[in-house]
């Protein structure tokens, strides 16, 4: 005989909590995977389980009034005759038309161009807004090809050949058929309405010595000119970076399972990949490895949120930084003050992520003409150079108080970590100690 206390309330599963009971029952009635956008919401080790040490008496710090600390950064410095220069090391990750309005893009174009960064195109192809309001536009090349074309490959400042993407590594694109109007599908080429999904990997390559020769290829049609990028999803970061620099990258872009995605299945974006702070010491080791850390710039993307995230990743060896959902939240997405309409879509602003179906009140992640123009993309571009503004001057009062002229030198010796774990991955002591984990002694 058993006796239960009225007075202790019910103990709920750690295992089977009330998401995954939810779960079992949606998949139970439906039979369907669940489909959604952005990245994983399962917290991982990240940026917050690291602190700077700043200086004192063994460092002495620059003033901020007084002293420069640099920004800028160069990117494709390997083989292209005209590598890119950007006043800020944080750019625009790639979005495509088609997963966002044409309005949003143009905001992110007008928006970059201010910061002095760049912006990138996503799949789908290249619109002549974007083109016209992004004075610097990387050009992803993706499995799918869609919208692919020498012009538009002539008209880029440089080239992303994307192999892998941290919410899905492994896995292909999704479109579906809502958000394929009459001018998304005339740039893909595909049937109006019908939903799309792009491949897991290239038609015309399978490992890097067939990416290197894609890659002589691109470099011809664009005379030399341009800077290959090659984009990783973080799985094997070591390898990974290592056979994009064999193959002849000139830009290396890593993205951790923090970054997000327009549409993809929800075990993918929970269950595959490593997160981004995991994949930084890696990638920096293999190029470091190689004698090209510096000379094959690193751009790290997923989960960045704030100048401190960017002066992180600088100080743990990247050359610069990507932010998608960040820039979607800065020029509206997610905004509360369309909280009502969030509710009628059964969420709520803070955790809308069903992107692919082209009902985003805010306008950002639809193609129906009616939500789209509510997004002005003048007002939306100066918010999102607001804030690449701030998140730019934070990482230089970071940069300052380690005493650092250049956020360029900011290094790992200038981070401790919080917690196992974060000590682990990126290879900095556990505050208060002189160790990390296989580091050995203490």
């Amino acid at each position: 005989m058993s006796y239960h206390n009225p007075h202790t309330p019910p103990r709920k599963s750690a295992t089977f909590d009330d998401h995954t009971l939810a779960e079992i029952r949606r998949a139970a009635a439906t039979g369907i995977y669940d489909i959604r956008g952005a990245g994983t919401k399962r917290k991982v080790p990240h940026f917050d389980d690291l602190l700077f040490l700043g200086a004192s008496i063994s460092r002495y710090p620059l003033e901020g009034y007084r002293e420069k600390c640099d920004t800028t950064v160069t990117l494709g410095t390997r083989f292209a005759k005209k590598p890119i220069t950007l006043k800020t090391p944080i750019t625009i990750a790639g979005m495509s038309f088609g997963a966002l309005s044409g309005n949003a893009k143009e905001a992110l174009g007008r928006g970059a161009t201010i910061a002095g960064t760049s912006t990138t195109t996503g799949d789908g192809g290249m619109t002549d807004e974007e083109r016209g309001h992004s004075q610097t536009l990387v050009y992803q090349y993706l499995p799918s090809r869609y919208g692919m074309n020498p012009k538009d490959l002539r008209r880029a400042d440089a080239i992303e050949i994307v192999v892998g993407q941290g919410a899905k590594p492994g896995g292909g694109g999704m479109l579906l058929g809502q958000k394929i109007s009459d001018r998304v599908a005339n740039m893909r080429n595909l049937p109006k309405g019908i939903d799309q999904r792009s491949a897991c990997r290239h038609p015309d390559w399978t490992g890097p010595d067939d990416l290197e020769i894609k890659i002589l290829e691109l470099r011809e049609i664009t005379d030399w000119e341009k800077p290959i990028y090659i984009k990783v999803g973080g799985s094997r970061p070591y390898y990974d970076t290592a056979l994009a620099v064999k193959a002849g990258a000139d830009v290396v872009v890593l993205d951790g399972m923090q970054g997000g995605t327009a549409a993809t299945q929800d075990v993918f974006i929970e269950h595959v990949g490593m997160p981004t702070l995991a994949c930084i010491r890696p990638a920096v080791q293999a190029l470091q490895d190689l004698g090209m850390h510096r000379k094959v710039q690193l751009i790290v993307s997923g989960g960045i949120r704030s100048g401190a995230d960017v002066a992180k990743a600088l100080a743990l060896g990247a050359d610069a930084v990507a932010i998608g959902t960040a820039a979607l939240v800065a020029i509206g997405d997610n905004d509360s003050k369309w909280e009502e309409e969030y509710n009628k879509l059964g969420t709520t602003a803070g955790a809308y992520d069903d992107w692919h179906e082209g009902r985003d009140p805010a306008g950002i992640t639809t193609q129906d003409p009616e939500l789209a123009a509510r997004l002005d993309p003048v007002a939306a571009g100066r918010r999102l150079a607001n804030y690449l503004k701030v998140m730019t001057l934070e990482a230089q009062t970071i940069a300052r108080a380690c005493g650092k002229n250049h956020l360029h030198n900011l290094e790992p010796e200038d981070l401790v970590a919080l917690t196992m774990e974060a000590a682990a991955m990126a290879q900095v002591p556990l505050a208060g100690t002189s160790w990390y984990p296989g580091k050995g002694g203490f």
